[in-house]
């Protein structure tokens, strides 16, 4: 598997995976919702192909998904001190991003993020300004191994205390810390980019800036 279809053959399973996921919630008739059962299959087994994954346990996954499909939302908020933006250390990769995670349901958006924030960093913080709206298989380069489309919400932060930042609250992070744009440690881009922190350091100077949204 070549590295430049990896993304072409993501979306075409991914939009399979979905195709199947909607045909099982609204079929009637058991021949069509066998042929979509198969579809959901061969979206596995790409998706496998893909990630040098085990199709079975993709499949598995997707098989957990009921209803209309739709993109799934990741919530992130950016905090900025003196220039110098607040990440946490993902425990998974090792790597830095802004404090985010999924959006639960029930959740209000901006209650997401603060909860996330609060949960990731140790700090209480109010969510001011929606800074943008990504696909984050536009921005963010998603693994081939991820069997979602995904929105990313970016929101700026303002402190609510002045607490210092603790990591690992909810065992996910184990770092945390304030960083300047010129000097970013290693960034889990799948959650956030240099690009995109840039872009939050323009929001978080000018309140009154457009929302980015693709």
């Amino acid at each position: 598997m070549t590295t430049a279809l990896a993304p072409t053959l993501h979306r075409i399973a991914i939009e399979l995976a979905a195709m199947a996921q909607n045909g099982l919630t609204y079929a009637t008739d058991h021949y069509d919702q066998d042929r979509y059962t198969r579809m959901r299959a061969l979206s596995a087994e790409l998706m496998g192909l893909i990630s040098d994954g085990v199709p079975a346990e993709v499949e598995a996954v997707l098989a957990l998904e009921a209803g209309h499909a739709t993109p799934k939302v990741d919530v992130r908020g950016a905090l900025f001190e003196d220039g110098r933006v607040l990440l946490v250390r993902e425990a998974r990769d090792g790597r830095w991003t802004l404090p985010g995670g999924w959006a639960d349901a029930l959740d209000r958006p901006a209650s997401a993020a603060e909860r996330e924030f609060a949960e990731e960093a140790g700090l209480a913080v109010r969510a001011v300004k929606l800074a943008a709206v990504h696909d984050g298989s536009v921005h963010n380069g998603h693994s081939p191994a991820g069997p979602w489309h995904i929105y990313k919400l970016f929101f700026v932060m303002e402190r609510l205390d002045d607490g210092v930042p603790v990591a690992g609250l909810d065992g996910e992070t184990s770092d945390v810390g304030f960083f300047p744009l010129d000097a970013l440690p290693p960034l889990s881009t799948g959650r956030t980019t240099a690009e995109q922190l840039v872009r939050m350091h323009v929001h978080a100077q000018d309140r009154t800036a457009p929302t980015d949204f693709d």
